[in-house]
C-alpha cells in the first residue's frame, strides 16, 4: 500500500479542518465541597448534589458524595445556578447563589452541614458494589479487585478465573480453545507480550488488576489481529481530587509482593503512578521424559531423561500517566509503563540411550543453568477533541513507541558415552524489538439512530535478534563459536490500515454494527551472514457484522461474523535455537504466513430473577494454521521443534456461564467452554490429521459473614491443548481466600492454593510416522500467603472519560510451549 502516507496526511489535513471550526467558548470548571452531619461533623456519604439553573426550574447536572463527604461536579459551564443537597434522614439544603466565571472556573463551597429531620430513620444502609462478573453486550468483564483470592498471586492467576479464558501451568492464555489472542494492558498494546505471554503476565501482580474485559467479536475499529478475541486488562488507575495513595504487600511460601500507588488530581490537571515488584523462593520440580524412535512402526531405541530444576522468578512494574484538559473540548493524556522480569534455572539431568539389542546403551548426565531477562516500555500521548454543537462527535490523534529489550543465557555442562554428550554449551540470544504507532479516529453521530466511526493507523515494527552459541569439544578443550548458531537477524514489519464502520438503532429491539478492516502487510528480513534475505508483502480486506436484537428488557441475542488474521510475533518467527536441552531444540521460522481466520457465532444474555446466563455457540475456521511441530534428527538423537503454516482446522463449540446469590450472603458462579478441535496438514509429505474435544472450565463463589469480613474460593481446570502432533498438559487449580477491612482504609487477607494436594503432575503427549513422546512434570503448588493493604490520602475520586487510544490487536502472541 504505497499511497498510504498520502492517505494518512490527507486524513490528517482533514482532522486539522475539523478541529478548527468554531465551538461555543468557554473554559469550564468544576465545584466541590464536603457534605457533614451538623451535630457531629461526621461525613454524610451518598448525599445528592443536584446543581440547578439560576431560578430553580431546570436540573443541569449532580452527584453523590464519597465517603468522606466529597463531592465534585465537573464540566460547569461559567454561569449562576443554585445548589440543593439532600439525603434520607437530612433537611435538604439549597444555596441560592452560586457563580463561576470564565476568570475563576472552579468553586470550592467548602463544608456543607445538614440538620438532621423531625423524623429520623433507625438505621438507613446504602450499599453500591459491582457485581463480580458483568455481562455486557459487547463484553463480560471480570471485576478481579472485588476477590479476595486473588491477592499475592500474578495476572495468569486472575485470568484463570476469567470466564471464557484457560490458562495453563506456565500462564499461556486461550479463549475458547483458541490462543490466537491480543492481550492488551488498559486498552493499549505493549510490546513485552511478542516473546512470551506467560512471563509478561508474571511481571504485572494481582493486586494492581482492576478487572478483565473478554471481547470475542471485535467490530472493523479494532486491529484485524487476535482471531479468537481480544483480552484487555485494566488496572488500579483512579484519578484522584487531592493526593492519594496505597501501600501493599503479599508475603507467601511461594510468591512475596509488595506494591505502592500514588494519585493526584488539580484542577484540570492530573498525574497518577506506582511500582509493584514481586520475587518468589526457588522451586524445586521433578522431570521425565521418553522418547521412542520408530522404524516402519517398530521401536529401534529409546532415550529417557529424568532429572530435578529449580527456579527462581523476579519481577517489576512500574507505571506513570497525566492529563490535562485545555478547556471542555480539548484534552491531552500522556501514559508510560515498564515492565521487567527475569527467571532463573539450574538443575542435573541424568540420561539413557537404550538402542534395543543393536548395540551398546549410553548413559549421560548435563547440568543446566539458565536465565532470561525481558524488559519493556510503552509510552503514549493521545489528543482528543470534542464538539459542543454535536454530542458523541470526537476526533481523536494518538502516538505510541514501544521497545523490549530481551536476554536468553543457556550454560551447559555434559558427560557421557558418546562424543556428542561430552560437549559444554553456552548459548545466548540479545533480543530488541522496537514498535512505532500513529492513530487518527473520526467518530461522527449523523443521527440518534446512525454512528460513524472510521480511521487509519500505522504500525512499523523493528525487530534485532543478536544469537551466538559457542562449542568446547571435551572439558580440555576450547569454547569456539558454531557458525550455524551465530547470527544477527534483523526483522522488520510494517502493517497500514483504515477501517470504516457504522452503528445503527434499527428501532427499539434491532441493532446493527456493520464495517470492514483493509489492512497491508510488508515484511523484510536480513541476516549478518550469507543466510539470504527475504521480503513478502500481503493485504487483506477483512468484514465484520454483529446483529443484536433485544428480546426484552433483560435479553438480548448477538450473531455475528467476522474475518480476521493473524500475523506471528517474534516469538515464532525469531531463528534463534535455544539449546537448554541439546536433545530437545527448538527454533522460530521467519518464513511464516499469517493465519486467516472466518468466525461465526450466536450469543444469548439474559438476567432471570438474580440469575445471570450467558450462553453461545461458534464456529472457527483457520487457514495457514500456526503450529509447533517436532521432528527426530538425522542422528536419531536430537529432535527440533519449530514452528509451520501445517494446515487448516475447524473449531466449532459452545459456552456457558452462570452466576446468582443465595440466602443475600452467598454469590456463585461457574463457566464451562467445550470446543470440538478438527485439524488436517500435510507437512514434509507426511499427512497429518486429528479430531480432539477441547474441555475447561471454572467455579467460584464468596461468602460475606459481614459487610468487613469475606470469604472467596474459586477452582479451575483445563483439559490437554491439542495439535496435529499430539496434546500438551491440562492444569488444574483451587484456591481460597479471606479479606477483613480492618477500617475504611486498612485491609488484610489470606490466600491458600491447592490446601489438599502438595504437588501438581503435568502430562503431554506426542506422536509421528518415527516416534511417540512422552513426559511428566511434577510441581510443588501448594501456597499460603498473607496480604496487607493501606490507603492514605484524601480520598475524592472521581471517574475520568480518559479512553486509550493506540490499541495494537494484530500479532499471534508468543507463550512458553516448552515440552516437558
Amino acid at each position: 500500500m504505497r499511497n498510504f502516507p498520502l492517505l494518512l496526511l490527507c486524513l490528517l489535513g482533514a482532522a486539522t479542518l475539523i478541529g478548527q471550526r468554531p465551538v461555543t467558548p468557554g473554559i469550564k470548571g468544576s465545584i466541590r465541597g464536603i457534605i457533614v452531619d451538623a451535630s457531629s461533623s461526621t461525613p454524610v456519604e451518598y448525599a445528592t448534589i443536584v446543581l440547578l439553573s439560576a431560578d430553580g426550574s431546570k436540573q443541569i447536572t449532580g452527584t453523590i458524595s464519597e465517603a468522606s463527604g466529597a463531592f465534585r461536579i465537573a464540566d460547569v459551564a461559567a454561569g449562576s445556578y443554585q445548589l440543593q443537597v439532600s439525603f434520607i434522614g437530612y433537611e435538604a439544603q439549597t444555596l441560592p447563589e452560586v457563580t463561576n466565571t470564565s476568570k475563576n472556573p472552579d468553586l470550592d463551597l467548602g463544608t456543607i452541614a445538614l440538620g438532621t429531620d423531625a423524623i429520623m430513620l433507625e438505621g438507613v444502609e446504602v450499599i453500591g458494589e459491582a457485581a463480580l462478573i458483568e455481562n455486557r453486550i459487547d463484553k463480560l468483564v471480570y471485576n478481579a479487585e472485588k476477590d479476595a483470592t486473588n491477592s499475592g498471586g500474578d495476572a495468569s492467576d486472575v485470568l484463570r478465573k476469567v470466564p471464557l479464558l484457560s490458562v495453563d501451568l506456565e500462564g499461556n492464555v486461550s479463549l475458547r480453545g483458541s490462543s490466537n489472542l491480543r492481550i492488551l494492558v488498559n486498552g493499549r498494546p505493549s510490546t513485552i507480550f511478542a516473546t512470551s505471554v506467560a512471563d509478561a503476565l508474571k511481571s504485572i501482580p494481582s493486586d494492581q488488576i482492576k478487572s478483565v474485559e473478554v471481547i470475542t467479536t471485535p467490530s472493523a475499529r479494532y486491529d484485524g489481529e487476535g482471531s479468537g478475541g481480544i483480552i484487555n486488562i485494566i488496572t488500579k488507575k483512579k484519578d484522584a481530587q487531592g493526593f492519594t495513595g496505597t501501600v501493599n504487600s503479599s508475603v507467601g511460601t511461594r510468591q512475596n509482593n509488595a506494591g505502592l500507588n500514588l494519585n493526584a488530581l488539580m484542577g484540570r490537571f492530573g498525574v497518577n503512578g506506582g511500582v509493584n515488584g514481586f520475587w518468589s523462593w526457588k522451586r524445586d520440580a521433578e522431570l521425565t521424559f521418553l522418547r521412542t524412535d520408530l522404524l516402519d512402526g517398530q521401536p529401534i531405541r529409546s532415550l529417557a531423561q529424568s532429572g530435578t530444576n529449580g527456579t527462581k522468578i523476579l519481577g517489576l512494574n512500574g507505571n506513570i500517566g497525566a492529563f490535562y484538559d485545555f478547556n471542555a473540548y480539548n484534552s491531552l493524556n500522556l501514559s508510560g509503563r515498564y515492565n521487567r522480569f527475569s527467571r532463573s534455572n539450574d538443575g542435573t539431568t541424568l540420561g539413557l540411550i537404550d538402542n534395543f539389542g543393536s548395540s551398546e546403551n549410553v548413559s549421560f548426565d548435563r547440568f543446566n543453568d539458565s536465565g532470561n531477562d525481558n524488559s519493556g516500555f510503552d509510552a503514549t500521548l493521545d489528543y482528543r477533541r470534542t464538539f459542543a454543537e454535536e454530542e458523541g462527535r470526537e476526533v481523536v490523534l494518538a502516538f505510541q513507541v514501544s521497545g523490549q529489550d530481551s536476554r536468553t543465557d543457556n550454560t551447559v555442562d555434559q558427560n557421557g558415552g558418546l562424543p556428542i554428550y561430552q560437549r559444554d554449551l553456552i548459548n545466548s540470544n540479545e533480543g530488541t524489538n522496537l514498535e512505532y504507532t500513529g492513530q487518527l479516529d473520526y467518530i461522527h453521530p449523523w443521527s440518534e439512530r446512525v454512528k460513524m466511526e472510521t480511521g487509519v493507523k500505522a504500525v512499523l515494527r523493528r525487530i534485532d535478534s543478536d544469537y551466538r552459541t559457542q562449542v568446547k569439544d571435551n572439558d580440555e578443550g576450547q569454547f569456539r563459536d558454531d557458525p550455524n548458531l551465530t547470527d544477527l537477524f534483523l526483522y522488520d514489519q510494517d502493517v497500514y490500515a483504515a477501517y470504516l464502520s457504522f452503528n445503527f438503532n434499527l428501532g427499539d429491539k434491532w441493532g446493527l454494527v456493520a464495517g470492514a478492516r483493509y489492512e497491508s502487510t510488508e515484511i523484510g528480513g536480513d541476516f549478518h551472514s550469507e543466510n539470504p534475505s527475504f521480503q513478502n508483502s500481503y493485504s487483506n480486506f477483512l468484514p465484520s457484522i454483529i446483529l443484536s436484537w433485544k428480546l426484552s428488557p433483560f435479553s438480548n441475542l448477538k450473531a455475528s461474523y467476522l474475518e480476521r488474521i493473524q500475523r506471528p510475533s517474534l516469538y515464532y518467527v525469531n531463528p534463534f535455537t535455544s539449546i537448554s536441552d541439546p536433545n530437545s531444540l527448538q527454533i522460530g521460522n521467519p518464513d511464516l504466513m499469517p493465519e486467516l481466520v472466518n468466525q461465526y457465532e450466536v450469543a444469548y444474555n439474559t438476567y432471570i430473577k438474580g440469575v445471570v446466563l450467558n450462553a453461545s455457540i461458534y464456529l472457527r475456521q483457520t487457514n495457514d494454521l500456526i503450529e509447533s511441530y517436532l521432528q527426530v534428527g538425522d542422528d536419531g538423537i536430537a529432535s527440533t521443534t519449530t514452528f509451520l503454516n501445517i494446515g487448516s482446522s475447524d473449531t466449532y463449540g459452545a459456552n456457558v456461564f452462570t452466576s446468582f446469590t443465595l440466602f443475600k450472603k452467598l454469590q456463585l458462579r461457574g463457566s464451562l467452554n467445550y470446543g470440538r478441535y478438527n485439524g488436517t496438514g500435510i507437512v514434509r509429505g507426511e499427512e497429518l490429521q486429528r479430531s480432539a474435544d477441547v474441555i475447561s472450565g471454572n467455579a467460584g463463589g464468596s461468602y460475606s459473614f459481614t459487610d468487613k469480613l469475606r470469604l472467596d474460593f474459586f477452582a479451575f481446570g483445563r483439559g490437554p491443548q491439542q495439535t496435529l502432533q499430539g496434546n500438551t498438559p491440562g492444569f488444574s487449580m483451587f484456591g481460597v481466600g479471606a479479606n477483613w477491612e480492618i477500617s475504611e482504609r486498612t485491609a488484610v487477607g489470606i490466600r491458600i492454593i491447592e490446601p489438599f494436594s502438595e504437588n501438581k503432575v503435568f502430562g503431554s503427549n506426542l506422536s509421528g510416522p518415527d516416534f511417540n513422546q512422552t513426559s511428566e512434570f511434577i510441581l510443588p503448588f501448594r501456597s499460603f500467603g498473607i496480604n496487607l493493604t493501606h490507603k492514605f490520602g484524601a480520598i475524592d475520586f472521581k471517574a475520568q472519560n480518559r479512553r486509550p487510544r493506540v490499541s495494537n490487536e494484530d500479532q499471534k502472541e508468543g507463550g512458553d510451549n516448552q515440552q516437558y
